[in-house]
């Protein structure tokens, strides 16, 4: 029960902050959508700045353990790196972290660097993003793991 009240505070913490958020680019600064991969499930961006946002996932590993996965990071977003002629197609990285809750063994604590690429549509409040997250995890034992995902965001 314990990990259902984490899950909802943080989706609820975003949901709360999304209105006082600067968004100083073409969509409202509060995202939510979809990302597949490893892992899948749901995920929220809530625009700070025009460069700086915070990511987060709830999704489930799909590598065998159907582990839940509680993920968060912080991103710095360079828009000028890779000019397109509609949209914006901003790289971004940064670092957060995640909790993976496993029923048959320890949690899984861990540091991410996630780098990416966010296409951001011209005239419409979507996105479509793909990253590649190192991660290092620090309990219940050190270990080193790569992640992957794609995934689509609407903005409020």
């Amino acid at each position: 029960m314990y990990r259902f009240a984490i899950v909802v505070t943080i989706l609820v913490g975003m949901v709360v902050a999304a209105p006082a958020a600067k968004a100083d680019h073409d969509t409202g600064p509060f995202g939510l959508g979809i990302i597949i991969g490893e892992p899948t499930g749901v995920s929220a961006k809530l625009f700070l700045s025009g460069s700086n946002a915070i990511d987060a996932a709830v999704a489930w590993s799909l590598s065998g353990n159907n582990n839940l996965q509680i993920q968060a990071d912080y991103l710095y977003h360079r828009y000028e790196l890779i000019k397109v002629s509609k949209g914006q197609l901003p790289v971004f990285f940064g670092i957060g972290g995640r909790f993976a809750l496993r029923d048959n063994a320890d949690d899984i604590l861990g540091i991410r660097i996630p780098v990416g690429i966010a296409y951001e549509f011209a005239n419409h409040p979507f996105d479509l993003f793909g990253e590649i997250v190192p991660i290092f995890d620090i309990t219940p034992d050190t270990d080193f793991d790569l992640e992957g995902a794609i995934g689509a965001r609407y903005y409020f």
